[in-house]
């Protein structure tokens, strides 16, 4: 492959762009009339509108996006992550036009994207799963005799789809019939099927995940784990690499666990395979996401292996560039991902300009944008502004890496996540390794960012005065050296 289009936007569309730019090949951007100033289009060497700001008249135009990709001569797609990348029917139809799709094939992408169908492929691979129904509920009152068997709590998911949408726990016999339909109604709402399933909740629950790696010569690696717990509305927002909670056996059993679901649905490329943990440390298979996740970063901070790189070449049908053993894990590493909400408003999305944005500095620093000084929030799109990563020689490090990296992190003009994840990193809970997904429910606080907030504007405005401070000195300077009068708007301006 010689030049690759990137069917995304923002912050994955640049960073997948890097990737391309330093495996010295060339990169074509498709963008939404709302995005035609972001980083992403400057950074492509060749960039094309494909509509409106609306995801559905841009982003999800497969058949458009394809179009020109032809019209350009590109020779790969690569997905990112959200809109098209885990569409069976997109890719298919990319591999029809003679243009390489960077992802899986499409019959993995249908097994694992059907929640259903993956329990039953990775059944005969001995995968561990949480007792409950292998098939749709589609009759209420069997329903209830079944979760009657499963025993309660509940949890009721969408076949179909993820991001907690469709989801439901069930405490009690009596609050089951109106969950149900709640559900199925949202399920409906959101993926176009109402399919529901059904399994035991489990209480006290850890999100361990698993990247894997393989290609197309029978090769498959994983990657270690990343510990994606710390989440809002069943939506991870803080995730590291390696979780504190795995020893090295568990490590490597769950790393081979990953590998047999890879192999269940024959899959190449990057994936990520999720499980969940209970008390007792007993984990179990949730599902397999077939792209890149938001938040491999860390695992590409604690491994040095740029996935992206992988995931081209895969595609490209050459072997995987490392084995197993070449392996190891280097550190640890953090991401808390810097959303435009307001955690003391219930993580509500708040729009507006970005009207200071500075990103920190430093060593094992990375943060992954999409966004400059400037430039407006559109509506139209998830909320991310960025993923802010640091990486340290061990957990006590990273962690106060990223307290001094969200300290400088200037932001003014909207609300985001960055207090929260201050306030994650001081929490005894969260630093003594003992949480679960509850974190949120169980010992957030609004109040307690108010304190935070207000540093971080008084902040600002020094870093804002000292900014005009050096402006002013500069046209002064100016003014000494050339004899030239300062015009009435500088002149107010620097008194």
């Amino acid at each position: 492959m010689k030049k690759i289009l990137v069917a995304n936007r923002g912050e994955i569309a640049l960073r997948v762009m890097r990737s391309i730019r330093k495996m010295g090949l060339k990169s074509v951007a498709v963008y939404s009339e709302a995005d035609k100033n972001a980083p992403f289009v400057k950074y492509a060497d060749e960039a094309v509108c494909i509509g409106p700001p609306p995801s559905n008249q841009s982003y999800l135009l497969g058949e458009k996006i394809i179009e020109e990709a032809k019209k350009l001569g590109v020779d790969g797609i690569h997905p990112g992550y959200g809109f098209l990348s885990e569409n069976a029917e997109f890719a298919e139809a990319v591999e029809k036009n003679g243009i390489t799709f960077i992802g899986p094939k499409p019959e993995a992408m249908r097994i694992m994207g059907d929640k259903l169908a993956a329990k039953h492929a990775v059944k005969a691979f001995g995968v561990p799963m949480v007792p409950g129904t292998d098939t749709a509920v589609t009759d209420i009152n069997e329903a209830k005799n079944i979760a009657t068997e499963i025993g309660y709590p509940i949890l009721i998911k969408a076949a179909a789809g993820g991001g907690g949408k469709g989801m439901r726990i069930v405490n009690k016999p009596e609050e089951f019939e109106e969950q149900i339909h709640m559900a199925m109604n949202e399920a409906q709402s959101a993926f176009g099927n109402n399919a529901v399933f059904m399994e035991r909740y489990v209480t006290q629950p850890r999100h361990i995940e698993i990247q894997i790696m393989a290609d197309n010569h029978g090769h498959i690696v994983y990657l270690f784990e990343r510990e994606c717990s710390i989440q809002r509305r069943h939506q991870k927002v803080i995730e590291e690499a390696p979780s504190s909670l795995l020893t090295p056996a568990l490590r490597k059993k769950m790393g081979e666990t990953a590998v047999n679901v890879a192999k269940a649905c024959n899959y190449s490329g990057a994936g990520t395979v999720e499980f969940l943990m209970d008390a007792d440390m007993n984990f179990y298979f949730l599902e397999m996401n077939t792209r890149l996740q938001v938040e491999h970063p860390v695992t590409e901070m604690i491994t040095g292996v740029d996935l992206v790189e992988e995931q081209i070449n895969v595609a490209d049908g050459k072997p995987l560039s490392f084995k197993q053993e070449d392996l190891k894990i280097n550190g640890h590493a953090i991401e808390v991902r810097v959303y435009a909400e307001d955690p003391t408003n219930n993580f509500l999305p708040d729009i507006g300009k970005l009207s200071i944005y500075r990103q920190p500095q430093g060593q094992d620093i990375r943060v992954d944008d999409g966004f400059e000084e400037g430039m407006d929030i559109p509506i139209y799109y998830d909320p991310m502004i960025s993923k802010l990563i640091v990486h340290g020689h061990d957990r006590k490090e990273a962690i106060n890496k990223m307290i001094n990296a969200i300290d400088n992190y200037r932001v003014l003009g909207i609300s985001t996540t960055l207090p929260f994840g201050r306030y994650v990193m001081t929490h005894e809970a969260f630093v003594s390794g003992k949480f679960d997904t509850h974190f949120v429910q169980n010992h957030f606080s609004p109040d307690h960012l108010f304190d935070y907030q207000k540093k971080a504007i008084e902040a600002a405005a020094v870093f804002t005065g000292s900014y005009f401070e050096y402006d002013k000195q500069k046209y002064r300077k100016a003014f000494k050296e050339n004899k030239q009068p300062l015009s009435a708007w500088r002149t107010k301006r620097i008194r």
